[in-house]
């Protein structure tokens, strides 16, 4: 085994060891951040460079690091109206009925938007797990998939919002470990290298600049997920979950932005223009022979706490939808039981791109709902600020919206 292979394996034990430590896995505030980092590295983390390259090429870690501070921003919406519209929602006392009718519509799309971005990660999932056997990967993959919705769903709904929190923080311990043990290779290879290789070029898939825009756009959806918090109430109150937003879109943007700039010597060797999420996988095998083997385990996991994130926060949003009239529990119930629907009667791959425009238009609306509130829950300078921070927002959301290409 060469160093580099050393050093890969020592960092993801010892950043496992020190995520199962007694004294993380009992932080209430790392089980807070668990759900939105879960769903923030989702599919979209192995995929994240190699598309973001071939748009702006070498140029990738400036527009990762651009995408990143544009969902940051968003989050500041839904930190928002967690402190301020949230309580006006649960406790009745809207006064302009539009606030309240915009809530509900994004509501509406954001279950819809769950449902299928439940059923996209599960179905991955089992086709990762299956791939390379000989059965009939489609039928198989469906029963497989149906499995794993049902075991989701009867965990959240026999033991509740922290028995799936516990089913995330192993995945996202596991997923987070490899994170660090590929970090770790990648920079001893380029560090290896002595950094010539930053000067390869990337291919660029398409060089009209409004084209690379709206893909750029589209690339939003890869960082998304931090709106789950929102719908954490059941367990936690508003200040935990404002500062578990912020922690985990820190902590995700941090990888993404390193993770995009440390690759960006083995995205020169890409072949084509079109990346899945395996094109990473065989790209680390110029660093170690140890790390694609990793990058498969970190793909199972990511789509797996992805799957379970995204229940979560669709659990805690119908239950707010319905005034708790169907309680977070059977919500699961409800969410896993539609995915599994949707993975017979349905074709997944051809629809996954309506959730992901529902996902804008669900940041879109939030958007609103906080320019609204402004002018109810502040005044004075603090108000105008706030309208113009929101409304500048909107507008780049409802660009996402209508010229967005999806990324997932």
């Amino acid at each position: 085994m060469s160093l580099i292979d050393f050093g890969i394996l020592g960092a993801a034990a010892a950043t496992a060891a020190w995520l199962f430590s007694p004294q993380v896995r009992r932080s209430a505030r790392w089980q807070a951040t668990v759900t939105p980092l879960a769903s923030i590295i989702g599919s979209g983390f192995l995929v994240a460079a190699p598309l973001v390259a071939v748009i702006v090429g070498n140029a990738a870690p400036v527009a990762m690091i651009a995408i990143v501070l544009f969902a940051y921003g968003i989050g500041g919406i839904i930190r928002f109206n967690i402190r301020h519209v949230e309580p006006l929602v649960v406790n009745h006392v809207i006064p302009p009925r539009s606030i309240w009718l915009v809530e509900k519509v994004s509501g509406l799309a954001l279950s819809a938007a769950y449902i299928v971005s439940v059923t996209f990660y599960v179905r991955l999932l089992a086709s990762f797990l299956l791939y390379g056997t000989s059965q009939d990967v489609g039928a198989y993959a469906k029963l497989l998939t149906t499995s794993i919705l049902v075991f989701i769903g009867f965990t959240g709904f026999t033991r509740g919002l922290h028995a799936l929190e516990r089913l995330e923080a192993f995945s996202v311990t596991v997923k987070l470990a490899i994170i660090a043990a590929v970090l770790l290779g990648l920079g001893m290879f380029d560090l290896g290298s002595g950094g010539e290789v930053f000067a390869n070029t990337i291919p660029i898939k398409d060089h009209d600049p409004f084209h690379q825009v709206r893909l750029l756009a589209g690339l939003l959806l890869i960082v998304q997920g931090f709106e789950t918090s929102r719908y954490l109430g059941e367990g936690y109150d508003v200040e935990t979950r404002i500062s578990s937003m912020r922690q985990a879109q820190f902590v995700s943007g941090v990888i993404y932005v390193v993770f995009v700039l440390l690759a960006l010597p083995l995205l020169a060797h890409l072949k084509g223009t079109d990346p899945d999420e395996t094109a990473i996988i065989e790209l680390t095998r110029q660093v170690s022979p140890v790390l694609p083997a990793m990058l498969v385990i970190a793909a199972v996991m990511s789509q797996f706490s992805a799957a379970v994130a995204d229940t979560v926060g669709g659990g805690g949003l119908m239950a707010e939808n319905t005034e708790q009239k169907l309680d977070v529990r059977r919500s699961y119930l409800v969410i896993t039981a539609a995915a599994i629907a949707l993975v017979w009667f349905a074709e997944i791959f051809e629809i996954i791109s309506i959730a992901s425009r529902a996902f804008a238009f669900y940041y879109l609306l939030q958007g609103i709902n906080a320019w609204l509130a402004a002018g109810e829950c502040t005044s004075g300078w603090r108000c105008f600020f706030e309208r113009i921070r929101f409304g500048g927002l909107i507008l780049i959301l409802a660009f996402v919206v209508v010229f967005g290409h999806a990324a997932e």
